[in-house]
């Protein structure tokens, strides 16, 4: 048997301690893992099995969510971040990517945090979850996929301005992000040869210069070189018609030149199922695609179904990467 999955709390203030019971009582014993957080922070009548070790996981969640307890500083109070839980949420990421990396947990599934509370409470020096990762494991570059049943996206600029996209968009992180994309999808999906479909980033792609050279000058080289090494790559496509049914049934992943462009279509066709995947790592880490929802936090009106969905796709990524 493998070995369960580590879930850490998150936002305590949010939505992730009601997602993670709501996705227990839903799951059970079907998908082992457990909860890496304060069992104050759950909502009240949960049922609770403390554990001491994640080998306890597995015979504890049939009839109760398993806790690797983790204390916190301060009170909580829902829908407003207490700058003293700040650390507590770090320490819990750094001691779920221990466990991932030792062997005792088959994936890490990261509730969502809230930036500014562990910017302003414990003064975190990084833009967000998938960069502390890379800091923790070492690695320099990683890349973020957005997957469902219905579509997989990778986005090769993230959270900057629209119009610094351009400049940011050189021939060297495309050629990165398509490799890290390509060999993910091989190690973790089980994936033999990759199809990948590779966005334009002006309307219709550029038309042939009359709309941005980009696509001459950049993209299309960088897939030329590629398919001479092997890959399998369509484009630069207009972005406005790869994301339909057909389209969609010709690749098995799409890259994106910026965030919207890659974002906008999987929200559009699978809003609460869609999972955020973090590539590159030695290890394997999903999380929902959402935030921590502080205006809802609460209330019994939170959807763990994007929760639930990361956790079963980090089982399935570790299925693959073991096999």
């Amino acid at each position: 048997m493998s070995a369960p999955i580590a879930l850490s709390c998150g936002e305590p203030a949010g939505i992730g301690p009601e997602i993670a019971a709501a996705a227990w009582d839903r799951l059970r014993g079907a998908l082992p893992f457990f909860l890496i957080g304060d069992p104050a922070h759950l909502p009240p009548g949960t049922p609770i099995a403390q554990i001491t070790d994640p080998a306890e996981a597995s015979a504890a969640c049939a009839t109760a969510l398993p806790v690797l307890a983790h204390a916190f500083d301060g009170p909580l109070t829902l829908g407003t971040p207490n700058p003293a839980h700040a650390r507590g949420v770090i320490d819990v990421i750094a001691r779920g990517v221990d466990l991932v990396q030792s062997g005792a947990a088959s994936a890490l599934c990261t509730a969502p945090i809230h930036k500014q509370a562990l910017q302003d409470g414990a003064g975190f020096a990084f833009p967000g979850h998938t960069e502390f990762l890379a800091h923790l494991a070492g690695v320099g570059r990683v890349v973020m996929m957005l997957a469902s049943d219905q579509l997989r996206v990778v986005p090769t600029t993230i959270h900057i301005p629209l119009k610094d996209v351009p400049q940011a968009l050189s021939p060297g992180l495309l050629e990165e992000t398509i490799r890290i994309t390509h060999a993910a999808l091989i190690r973790d999906f089980g994936l033999s040869a990759p199809r990948l479909a590779i966005a334009g980033l002006n309307p219709h792609a550029g038309e042939g210069g009359k709309m941005g050279r980009e696509e001459i000058e950049v993209i299309a080289p960088v897939i030329s070189r590629l398919r001479a090494q092997g890959f399998d790559l369509r484009g630069p496509l207009s972005a406005d018609t790869m994301f339909h049914a057909s389209a969609r049934a010709t690749y098995d992943a799409a890259v994106c030149m910026y965030h919207d462009q890659a974002l906008i279509p999987i929200k559009t066709l699978d809003f609460d199922r869609g999972v955020n995947v973090t590539l590159g790592l030695p290890f394997i880490r999903t999380s929902p695609d959402h935030g921590t929802a502080l205006d809802i936090a609460g209330q019994g009106r939170a959807n763990p179904t994007s929760l639930i969905e990361a956790l079963k796709l980090a089982q399935t990524m570790g299925e693959a990467r073991r096999a």
